[in-house]
């Protein structure tokens, strides 16, 4: 079933500001690899799938951090599951300009 997950990966690590910008690079990678309808936020990336593949890709997204060097990474998740969701596109690009 159609689903969408806002996701913020942040690293927990003493380090410099770019340093930090780049492990939250790396779980951006992997969703914009994914292939998966997203849009990238200063908060949080919003990915809309399937709900089995948008938990895989969280996991994927969490370990990512980790590989980058950072000793903890916490990852706040908000998720909706329904038939009539409607896009990220949708909702948002009335503000866009």
């Amino acid at each position: 079933m159609k689903s969408a997950l806002a996701i913020q990966c942040l690293p927990i690590k003493e380090a410099p500001r770019q340093e930090i910008y780049r492990s939250v690079d790396a779980a951006i990678k992997v969703i914009i690899a994914s292939g998966l309808p997203y849009e990238v936020g200063p908060f949080e990336t919003t990915v809309e799938g399937e709900l089995d593949q948008l938990m895989r890709l969280a996991q994927e997204a969490h370990t990512a951090v980790l590989a980058t060097g950072a000793k903890q990474v916490i990852t706040y998740m908000k998720l909706a599951t329904g038939e009539d969701l409607g896009s990220s596109h949708e909702k948002t690009a009335k503000y866009r300009s």
